[in-house]
């Protein structure tokens, strides 16, 4: 059977059952050391615990692309900056394995066992693989098959923040959460309440992981409603304010300012009473107020969850 660890058939034959070879580790790690090529090798159920795969001394790590490594034995491996890209990883057992500046892109991670790994600085797809691929169906029109994979997605997404948060990593693990949220949304009915609601909270804070989301909005609602103001106009004491044509550029720009600055203590609540509104402006500034106080709580939460980690 050594002879055939040479052979390229042999790595690349699906039909052999990798569990009965002795010293397949050590075959695998021989053939990294001396430079040889690790494409598409079917490690289905494969004893690899322990294995060495770390390119000491050199710049980039080895590249095992592509590979069936389902159920493969990983345990305490030893992975650093390895090129897994393509590579299935599905219920590998990878608990206590180094996969330190790994490569883990297009990779499918459905089941994977992580338990104590060290996961740090690890290369990740902004997608995994199965939102990738519930998208292309969903544009494809099959409903069915994308509920699927935003399923398995949204499974997956939820296993890597547990294991990243376990780690520390919670900076990695606040953007799989969200995107784990995205994944539920996209399998609710399209014109559904919930799934509004959830695109709403997704657009206002990211689902509590983008505070800055929360301060964009905040600064886009302040200018809005202060553009409304300079419309309908407000008054200040017996003057009014807003929007004249027969008055200079520069006037108007003095009551825009004005009209921006209410516009910000409507929205914080403040209520000095220097300027007041009228008319269409008051319904205007109720929902401003409502709005903000209602936004100044909600990033106090997010900010506060995002410091405390």
């Amino acid at each position: 059977m050594a002879a055939a660890y040479v052979e390229e058939a042999f790595w690349q034959d699906a039909a052999v059952d990798k569990r009965q070879v002795d010293g397949l580790g050590a075959a695998l790690e021989l053939r990294a050391r001396n430079g040889q090529p690790m494409a598409d090798f079917q490690l289905k159920n494969a004893e690899l615990a322990g294995i060495d795969l770390v390119n000491h001394g050199g710049h980039a790590g080895f590249s095992l692309r592509d590979a069936d490594l389902y159920r493969a034995n990983l345990q305490n491996a030893h992975l650093f900056a390895l090129d897994l890209r393509g590579s299935s990883l599905m219920k590998a057992d990878l608990r206590r394995a180094n996969l330190h500046c790994a490569d883990l892109r297009d990779c499918n991670l459905l089941g994977i066992l992580l338990d104590g790994a060290r996961l740090d600085n690890i290369i990740w797809d902004r997608q995994l693989l199965q939102e990738r691929k519930g998208r292309e169906q969903l544009r494809g029109g099959d409903s069915v098959a994308a509920i699927q994979l935003f399923q398995e997605a949204e499974e997956t997404y939820r296993n890597l923040r547990l294991h990243l948060e376990q780690a520390g990593l919670f900076e990695q693990a606040g953007l799989f959460f969200h995107r784990e949220m995205v994944m539920r949304r996209l399998q609710m009915p399209r014109h559904s309440g919930r799934r509004l609601l959830s695109w709403v909270v997704d657009l206002f804070s990211g689902y509590g992981e983008k505070p800055l989301n929360v301060v964009l909005f905040s600064l886009g609602l302040i200018g809005v409603c202060g553009l409304l103001y300079f419309l309908v106009g407000v008054r200040q004491g017996d003057q009014s304010l807003g929007l004249a044509f027969e008055r200079g550029l520069w006037a108007n720009l003095t009551d825009l300012l004005d009209c921006l600055y209410f516009s910000v203590v409507t929205f914080t609540t403040l209520g000095y009473g220097d300027i007041t509104p009228q008319g269409l402006a008051r319904p205007i500034a109720a929902f401003e107020a409502f709005v903000g106080s209602f936004t100044m709580a909600l990033f106090v939460v997010v900010f506060v969850k995002k410091m405390t980690r």
